[in-house]
């Protein structure tokens, strides 16, 4: 991105990390800072930026004590997507701004490369079946793998459509990898876990047609790659955090998972309120999903 200067902060690192930021920003003074992420570190961080206003979240949505580190706060605002939160920070510096929108990324030579596994004349879907595993397995926001190869038999043999199996190499996702690859299944469907880069897995997601995925950074990369998702939520609220313009396709069985676990509804609970235990996703049914994926296919045949 031109014009823009990253500093890379490396979190397992904090106390060098922050000694490092700080000897690379006390020359700058800025105007303005952002910070658009209410956590303990962020804050740690703004303290070694000097800056006239420094803008947080507004009291109900600050974590972690922002306020402190902050001397401004967006206007309050309920039950708001946390993209459309973000877009407050722009209009509080009084600058107008509409709903959030993203210009799809051009990866070079990334998306030349993945052609060659994109089948032409059908469907191509892309499933990243895991979600982040930063939280270990006491949050793993994941759908249960049996449960992927009965939708992946179902599109792949049903429906004719081709599926791209895209995931890191973290310990769950080898596990589901692993049981993937046992799996009877012909050159309709290609398993690329722990096979591609970022870049290369974001590419795979321009070129497909659509994307299933649980509560995971795929769901928001096809998002901007302008690609309708099909989202599986049970353990975070799709509302606030579900992808932004495909909301209306997510497999959402959260309101139930609040009900069982917390015995609240989500009117009674706190915005954002999340589930932890990852047995929740088992909420999610197969014809939940299949349901999305039957709808959506209606629709790429009515726009084609």
């Amino acid at each position: 991105m031109e014009d823009i200067e990253f500093i890379v902060f490396d979190k397992s690192k904090i106390f060098s990390s922050l000694a490092s930021t700080f000897l690379k920003l006390r020359s700058y003074r800025f105007d303005v800072l952002l910070n658009l992420h209410a956590s303990a570190t962020a804050n740690l961080v703004s303290l070694c930026v000097r800056a006239n206003r420094k803008i947080g979240y507004d009291s109900e949505r600050a974590r972690d004590k922002q306020n402190w580190f902050c001397n401004e706060s967006i206007p309050p605002r309920p039950n708001q997507h946390v993209a459309d939160a973000m877009m407050n920070f722009v209009r509080h510096l009084n600058i107008e701004a509409n709903c959030a929108s993203w210009t799809p990324l051009v990866l070079d030579p990334e998306e030349d490369l993945v052609k060659a596994n994109i089948y032409g004349g059908r469907l191509t879907c892309l499933i990243s079946p895991c979600s982040s595993q930063g939280s270990g397995d006491k949050y793993n926001r994941s759908w249960p793998a049996e449960n992927f190869v009965q939708l992946i038999n179902f599109l792949s043999q049903k429906k004719n459509i081709q599926i791209i199996i895209s995931g890191g190499s973290s310990a769950t996702e080898k596990s589901y990898s692993d049981y993937f690859n046992s799996q009877n299944w012909g050159q309709n469907v290609l398993n690329l876990m722990r096979k591609t880069s970022i870049r290369e897995m974001a590419s795979l997601i321009k070129q497909s047609d659509f994307v299933i995925s649980p509560d995971s950074g795929p769901a928001h990369i096809a998002t901007i790659m302008g690609k309708p998702v099909i989202g599986i939520y049970a353990m975070s609220n799709p509302d606030r955090s579900g992808p932004y313009n495909s909301r209306a396709r997510v497999a959402n069985r959260y309101p139930e998972a609040l009900i069982k676990y917390n015995k609240k509804s989500v009117k009674e609970s706190k915005w954002g309120k999340k589930i932890k235990d990852p047995a929740a996703m088992e909420l999610v049914e197969i014809s939940d999903v299949v349901e999305k994926v039957e709808e959506l296919i209606e629709f790429l045949k009515d726009k084609s």
